[in-house]
């Protein structure tokens, strides 16, 4: 898919002319339309774009549902216009994440001067980085919360978004959603599970996903129906209460992060 640059503007008194450039010079798609917050979108030569304040972003041009949520500084690409439906589809630079952002929130964004570059970083110093990711999910943890569908910034949050913002803040790019972030990491067993390690929990395909703290315990957000509706802290044991026992009996896998991603 191809993306989205604003190469002009025409305002007339009732409506205006949209120009985008998708492509090349050769290929250019004309929309008109009433006026929105689209011909606010500056021109970017980077073809990247940085957002100037945390915004949410849903799975449909209908946004119905909430998909993720980007905080300030975060990259992005424009790549599909939908005018009738007030959104734009968007892929996230730093974790590859595809997703509709509402016309609205288009003028919180500010062209970017450089394109985003991903930071390799080794697993040594992955590892020298795991008590500040755990001591974040502990932090989280201490706010009032809930679980957030979509949720990637505090005080509530998805399970996902709990981990990803947790590495995040060290440095370490994960991918959004658990079932990538099961994909990503090294597989490991039971026996070589060390403070750190994520743990994966699947019904038909993993939806679920875990900060194991060592010693038989780890942290994640669970939702209300199933879960404790927060983050929380729990045994990995089926000798616990109903929510612990119900997420061991769910357990597919356990990975190990061994680098950032890099889209």
């Amino acid at each position: 898919m191809s993306t989205v640059q604003i190469f002009s503007t025409i305002k007339a008194k009732t409506y205006s002319s949209y120009f985008i450039l998708i492509g090349s010079d050769e290929d250019m798609l004309v929309l008109s339309s009433p006026a929105t917050s689209l011909e606010l979108i500056p021109p970017s030569v980077s073809g990247e774009y940085c957002c100037r304040i945390p915004l949410n972003l849903y799975n449909s041009a209908t946004g119905e549902e909430l998909a993720t949520q980007i905080a300030t500084g975060r990259h992005l690409k424009l790549l599909e216009a939908t005018l009738t439906n007030q959104f734009i589809q968007v892929q996230l630079c730093e974790d590859g994440y595809l997703a509709w952002l509402s016309l609205n929130d288009v003028p919180s964004l500010d062209a970017a001067t450089k394109i985003y570059q991903s930071r390799p970083i080794s697993r040594r110093q992955i590892e020298q980085k795991i008590p500040r990711i755990i001591a974040f999910t502990k932090a989280a943890m201490k706010q009032s919360n809930y679980y957030l569908w979509g949720g990637t910034i505090a005080p509530n949050y998805d399970c996902s978004g709990l981990i990803q913002a947790a590495f995040c803040a060290s440095g370490i790019w994960l991918p959004r959603d658990s079932y990538q972030q099961e994909a990503f990491v090294k597989k490991i067993s039971y026996e070589e599970l060390l403070p750190g390690d994520l743990l994966f929990f699947a019904t038909t395909r993993v939806d679920h996903v875990a900060l194991y703290l060592g010693n038989g315990y780890y942290i994640h957000s669970s939702g209300q129906e199933v879960g404790r509706n927060k983050i929380a802290i729990d045994p990995l044991s089926n000798k616990g209460d109903k929510v612990s026992s119900y997420y061991y009996q769910k357990i597919y896998s356990f990975g190990r992060v061994m680098e950032s991603y890099c889209p």
